[in-house]
């Protein structure tokens, strides 16, 4: 049986995000994008967005913001509203969405689901009901076409749909009510919950998971494929954990888990440890929110040692520092080739230039005189790339292919992308 998610919504208007379907007042300061990580942060499993953009201008905005937010998170996303064509279908899941949703209130939804799920599949598709009397009729084509039903409504009206509906459902539900959660949850066809009372700021969804679990409801942020007694521990009955930066791969500290950390890092998606100093159990970060987010676990080859990929937010070690590891016991001896450390130093010389200019720097010389001076400058190396591979001078490739690159670099400081930026949208790819 898969776990239950809990899902936080976002109301889309004009750019920002909103507290209801009507675009009433600001969710704090309207950063969509900001809400969007704070709800990753907050142990979300997937977020609910709603687009509610009355025209195409608005909506080609509201586009932008989705994109943001899609590069700034790495749990799904799920949008939908104003769909109009499979062109918005499409627009959507470029920027990174998981799935799109249908509003089958609309009749033309409906009449173009099936043809939608052809072109995008199932998995892609999911629609969105609040007229229950009608939805039996379309219960056959619904299962066939999408993987998940949103369901909108007040409460009884929930619990009928989704006593009566053989289909995956998400209840989005209203009240502020931790009881109705956890009775929908217990449904086996409902994938997971949605709603205010998941979506409010004050919630803490990790001590939720911690309460409903209690209570029998699946509801762990992270799948597991080994129990802990796959596990061989040492003499304290611990097992050792190395903590890795997921995307730098920076190992950043080790510590140990007994058996209750280990199952709360798996209920909650923050790396939990156990002290032996103190002889207690301790959440990273809670004292001083840095936050570990679990990305990955892995484990080695004996089942004595585990590696847990994190999102470190902040310091990982007490003295400040990024990583435990800061000190240098035995120098360096190499280069460092590591593509992704090269093009970061490369980009950390180039924003030097910009945010603290050296007169005569031919970098600075690039930025003062603007983007149209910059492009014209990428042109002439790409040209001077073509040239060389005609050649096929492998020597000569290779420096052109680094101007290239270095101007490219140039570019992107210029337009304030980044390289998560541009490895975001490949792996999109």
């Amino acid at each position: 049986m898969e776990n239950k998610k809990l899902v936080p919504h976002i109301f889309l208007k004009n750019g920002k995000a909103v507290n209801d379907f009507h675009g009433n007042k600001l969710i704090s300061d309207g950063d969509a994008v900001k809400l969007a990580k704070f709800y990753e942060e907050n142990s979300a499993d997937w977020i609910l967005l709603f687009d509610l953009s009355e025209n195409k201008w608005e909506h080609a905005g509201n586009l932008e913001v989705v994109r943001r937010i899609c590069s700034s998170i790495d749990i799904p996303l799920i949008c939908g509203g104003n769909i109009e064509s499979a062109e918005d279908i499409e627009n959507l899941l470029c920027a990174g969405c998981e799935k799109v949703f249908l509003n089958m209130s609309k009749p033309n939804n409906v009449d173009k689901l099936k043809e939608l799920s052809e072109i995008f599949g199932k998995d892609k598709i999911a629609v969105c009901i609040n007229e229950f009397s009608t939805i039996r009729e379309m219960t056959d084509m619904i299962r066939e076409s999408a993987s998940l039903v949103l369901l909108l409504g007040d409460n009884q009206h929930l619990y009928d749909a989704v006593n009566s509906l053989p289909l995956r459902t998400m209840p989005i539900i209203s009240v502020l009510n931790y009881d109705h959660v956890v009775a929908l949850l217990r449904h086996e066809n409902v994938a997971g919950v949605s709603g205010n009372a998941i979506s409010n700021l004050d919630v803490n969804l990790p001590k939720f998971r911690q309460e409903a679990a209690a209570r029998g409801v699946r509801v762990q942020s992270c799948e597991c494929n080994f129990a802990w007694s796959d596990l061989k521990l040492n003499s304290d009955g611990m097992i050792p954990v190395v903590v890795q930066d997921y995307k730098n791969q920076e190992v950043l500290m080790v510590a140990y888990m007994n058996e209750e950390a280990f199952n709360n890092t798996l209920l909650t998606g923050r790396m939990t440890y156990y002290s032996r100093s103190r002889n207690e159990l301790w959440v990273k970060g809670e004292t001083s929110g840095h936050y570990q987010y679990v990305k990955q676990i892995l484990i080695d080859c004996d089942n004595d040692t585990l590696l847990a990929k994190v999102a470190q937010v902040g310091a990982a070690c007490h003295t400040g520092n990024r990583s435990c590891f800061y000190r240098n016991l035995v120098p360096q001896k190499f280069n460092d080739r590591n593509p992704l450390a090269v093009f970061e130093k490369i980009m950390d010389g180039i924003r030097g230039h910009k945010e603290n200019p050296d007169d005569g720097s031919y970098t600075n010389r690039l930025f003062d005189e603007g983007l149209d001076r910059i492009l014209k400058q990428i042109g002439e190396e790409a040209l001077g790339l073509i040239f060389a591979s005609k050649g096929e001078n492998t020597t000569e490739i290779e420096r052109e292919a680094c101007d290239l690159l270095y101007h490219l670099m140039i570019l992107m400081v210029q337009l304030d992308i980044s390289w998560d930026d541009i490895t975001n949208e490949l792996y999109k790819r």
